[in-house]
């Protein structure tokens, strides 16, 4: 693609969010959001392969859907109740329908089944942005709504995201796939504390996009797109392939690295807020996601792919790739848990 288009489109990309985050109407609001979608889906279609067309298509269709239902219920709402206002939504039917609208937009359960599917059409760095930058403005609505929608709702969709993550997860070969469930798991942690935390969601969100951000640079490192091609990883570098596998026991949720923190933090609220059954049920939802993450880590460490070559060794050949980002943020998702007292003192405070 052509640099300076490239710089346009990923500047209307940021510049959808960033609407999206300053608005406080509904229209200005749903305005971001659209030129965030129109912005992202060139880069998605960039390599004119069918699957990427297919999975734009796929995209394009269901934020479309999503955008003209924010449209609906805010229209509706202002019709009957007088308000535009993002904040003053108070008819239940607007707000059911902003809230099932934007579990569309984020790929939350029982919406999700176009998150898997469109991320396995991807390359690895449109997937990327796809599951990092593009989640962040549906959240920022969704965090100013989250006051007038049911409670009830919010945490059935959150207990349903984590099951279906976990669940979906278990029988697949296809890294993106994984990682597509991945994301529907962390993202039901996010919107089952959402109510009664929000600050907890944020730093549930940052920790996702680091912890995700390492992933998928590291798979583009390695060039791995399945479980049989992450063997190999090690013979490339072998320093990053056991890095790799602590960031995902870090998705996973073990102590002592960063991936803990949210969720012991989560669990701690919900029992405060006197939903034992709801934080039991995280919990071991949670060692469904475990599992996958834990095969993962088994193909990458444990195994030694069958090959009987005696060429020099590849990481012994000169290596070009930027390895500056992906070092930073593996820190960051293996060793912030240390930090947990102070996050712990700013969220009170």
């Amino acid at each position: 693609m052509n640099p300076y288009v490239l710089t346009i489109l990923l500047s209307s990309l940021g510049l959808g969010t960033v609407l999206t985050f300053a608005s406080s109407h509904w229209l200005l609001a749903w305005m971001g959001l659209e030129i965030n979608t129109l912005a992202i889906i060139p880069i998605m279609a960039q390599q004119h392969h069918p699957r990427a067309i297919e999975a734009t298509t796929k995209y394009f269709l269901t934020q479309a859907t999503a955008a003209a239902m924010i449209l609906f219920a805010s229209t509706t709402n202002a019709w009957l109740m007088g308000e535009w206002e993002i904040h003053q939504l108070s008819h239940p039917l607007a707000t059911t329908t902003v809230m099932l609208a934007l579990a569309l937009k984020l790929g939350l359960a029982p919406v999700h089944f176009w998150l898997p599917e469109v991320l396995q059409g991807l390359e690895l760095t449109t997937g990327l942005i796809l599951s990092t930058w593009q989640k962040l403005a549906p959240f920022a609505l969704m965090i100013q709504t989250a006051p007038t929608i049911n409670s009830s709702l919010l945490v059935a969709i959150g207990l349903l995201s984590t099951l279906v993550g976990g669940w979906g997860g278990l029988n697949q070969t296809q890294l993106r796939k994984i990682l597509a469930y991945s994301s529907i798991a962390h993202l039901g942690w996010m919107v089952l504390i959402l109510q009664f935390a929000p600050s907890l969601t944020l730093l549930s969100l940052s920790l996702y996009i680091i912890m995700t951000s390492s992933a998928f640079l590291t798979l583009k490192t390695n060039n791995a797109l399945t479980i049989n091609t992450l063997a190999t990883s090690w013979t490339k570098s072998p320093t990053l392939a056991a890095l790799a596998a602590l960031v995902l026991l870090s998705l996973g949720g073990l102590p002592p690295l960063s991936g803990f923190m949210p969720k012991w933090l989560i669990l701690q609220e919900l029992t405060k807020q006197g939903l034992p059954l709801s934080a039991t049920l995280a919990a071991m939802t949670a060692l469904l996601s475990l599992y996958f993450y834990l095969r993962l880590c088994y193909a990458l460490t444990l195994t030694i792919y069958p090959n009987t070559l005696t060429a020099t060794a590849p990481w012994r050949l000169n290596f070009t790739m930027i390895t500056l980002p992906l070092s930073i943020i593996t820190i960051l998702a293996l060793g912030l848990l240390p930090l947990t007292p102070a996050v712990t003192a700013m969220l009170d405070w």
